[in-house]
Parts: structure tokens; sequence; C-alpha cells
């Protein structure tokens, strides 16, 4: 079965990339790693965070990076409630990371995150034209998305 894997590029932070990602996913798994490096660096990584396997690579030699992550290209982590929202986004942000708007964020590797409750589908992507409408207005004010906020919006409140 053909699979897709992404491939994230860190520079000479690979160990410290799969330690924050195992300690921020419950699930993780450090499926395998690559040393290479004579003084004991990850030179390749390859974890599972919330069941998607990405592929670590050290890809600068020492050098400043070349090809740094970019708001551009996001990865979307769809939680059940406002805790695991406040845990991935307080995670991220908290931890060397970068707030922005509408649920997204930056960990301190500069990687984009989507961080969106289960809610969402109910509330901006709802079925009430008007309650979209008011519940996507909302969100649209917001860094970290608040269930409570986008129900409210969403029901008139």
């Amino acid at each position: 079965m053909t699979s897709i894997m992404p491939c994230l590029w860190f520079d000479d932070r690979i160990d410290d990339a799969v330690k924050f990602y195992a300690e921020t996913f419950k699930d993780a798994r450090v499926i395998q790693l690559n040393r290479q490096d004579p003084n004991g660096a990850a030179f390749t990584a390859v974890i599972e965070l919330a069941g998607q396997k990405f592929f670590l690579l050290n890809g600068s030699g020492g050098e400043p990076s070349k090809f740094p992550f970019s708001w551009a290209v996001s990865f979307m982590i769809e939680c059940a409630d406002q805790a695991e929202v406040d845990h991935f986004w307080n995670g991220f942000v908290d931890n060397g990371g970068k707030a922005s708007m509408c649920g997204w964020c930056a960990d301190r590797f500069g990687l984009s995150w989507q961080v969106v409750p289960k809610q969402i589908y109910s509330t901006v992507m709802g079925d009430d034209k008007a309650g979209s409408q008011r519940a996507t207005q909302a969100m649209l004010k917001m860094g970290k998305l608040i269930v409570a906020d986008l129900e409210s919006a969403y029901a008139g409140g």
C-alpha cells in the first residue's frame, strides 16, 4: 500500500525534536534513530505522532538552514476537546514557539501546527449558514481556539 510520510529538515536538532515531540504527544513512538555523526548526533529519525509517521533529517551539516520551515505548510491536530487544544497549543507556544491566528501556532523549531477542536465541524463548518458565519467571525479574532466561544457564536450568543 502506498503511504505518505512528511520529511522534516532539522538543523542539528533532531535529538531535541524527538524528545520534544515525545513529551508533547502522549502516543509518540520513535521507530528509528540513525546516528552517523562521529559526535553521536542523530542524522535521521522516523517518529510517529498520533498515528502519522514523520521522517526527520539533519540536513544542515552545521551550516545555517537554507530551508527553514514556513507557515505555508502546517500539520493539523484534531483535538477531542478544549483540554486537548490547551495541551497542544500551550505545549508548542509556551516552550519557545509562536502563537498566530485561527488555531495556528509554530513550535520552537518553527514547524507550523493547526490546533483545532473537533467542534470546528459543527460550528465554523456547521449546517446553519448564519451560525457558521458567526462562528467563523469569532474564530478570526482568536489565536488559540476556544470551543465554548465557537459554540456560543454559532448558537447566536
